[in-house]
């Protein structure tokens, strides 16, 4: 397959991430188990994890400058969960370690064709509400590219897109309610087809159609721009008129944790170095096919030294 190096050159501006940082507990078998049904299990191992977390990292690992914002408990899990962030030099400053509460926590099921099923327990992550977050106003304010994920209270996202003067990333995944002002300022919004259409029936977009329609009555709704993510078919990107779609490279997906999330931070270090959407986008569409070739998620996001796939054709 051919293969080109990771992103390089322009040294990005700073990426704040607001968001979630988890353990991972991460389980393989054979195939998902049906309700009632036990199956046995062929491997297991705790890592970090959090949607916010795996961001930070996959563009900390790309050479952005990246400062979090979030909560950890003061358990055994803490450190498990702050690793990958650890070692990716983000900025940890704005990390809070709550006494008395749990470390979030994700047990990831990962079947043998590589799809997941996943359920998350938020514990510290529910912290990070308009206080915490506006504790760290101006680190916010401060950052080119803000990037918001919807694991953690509606308060905190607000405060975060209230507080950013930046470009603002909005991954609403899961998607929860938050003021309409919030969508309509993510610059782009990212969401994958299911999300997206959540979002549509939050702000009355009724008649949304196939995927195309779909980032479209987005669009006219009014928010700024769109980044709709499909899967191995890569992702719809909207801005203004125009949309266009931005190819995956074709590869066999060993674990699809965290992919999405490789997306997002690839896209928030393009857009830091000043790249357009549409390019960062392409760029960011390697890095979550490059993501989906190991295990995990934080540990499967590549850095400098690593090829990206191409696409081809």
């Amino acid at each position: 397959m051919m293969q080109s190096r990771t992103p390089t050159g322009t040294t990005p501006g700073r990426v704040v991430v607001v968001g979630s940082t988890n353990a991972d507990m991460l389980v393989t078998a054979a195939a998902h188990p049906a309700p009632g049904e036990t199956v046995l299990g062929h491997g297991m191992s705790v890592t970090s994890g959090g949607k916010g977390a795996n961001q930070a990292v996959a563009a900390a690992r790309l050479g952005a400058d990246v400062a979090f914002v979030g909560a950890v408990g003061d358990d055994e899990f803490a450190a498990a969960a702050t690793a990958g962030l650890r070692a990716a030099g983000v900025d940890l400053g704005a990390l809070a370690a709550v006494r008395g509460e749990r470390t979030g926590i994700a047990v990831v099921t990962v079947s043998d064709d590589g799809e997941n099923s996943i359920v998350v327990v938020p514990g510290a992550n529910a912290t990070v509400d308009a206080d915490r977050v506006g504790a760290h106003a101006d680190l916010v304010a401060g950052a080119d590219v803000v990037v918001l994920q919807g694991e953690i209270p509606r308060s905190g996202i607000e405060a975060a897109a209230s507080a950013a003067r930046g470009r603002l990333v909005v991954n609403l995944a899961p998607v929860v309610d938050v003021d309409e002002r919030v969508l309509l300022a993510a610059n782009p919004l990212v969401v994958n087809e299911h999300e997206a259409q959540l979002v549509a029936r939050q702000l009355g977009v009724t008649e949304a159609g196939g995927e195309d329609a779909l980032v479209r009555g987005l669009l006219e709704r009014g928010v700024r721009s769109v980044a709709l993510t499909v899967g191995p078919r890569g992702a719809l990107v909207g801005q203004g008129d125009d949309v266009v779609h931005v190819p995956s490279p074709r590869v066999r997906a060993v674990d699809t944790t965290g992919a999405g999330d490789a997306f997002v931070g690839a896209l928030a270090r393009g857009l830091a170095a000043g790249e357009g959407l549409v390019d960062a986008a392409r760029t960011a569409a390697r890095v979550g096919a490059f993501a989906v070739l190991a295990p995990g998620a934080q540990a499967s996001y590549p850095g400098p030294e690593d090829e990206l796939p191409l696409v081809l054709g």
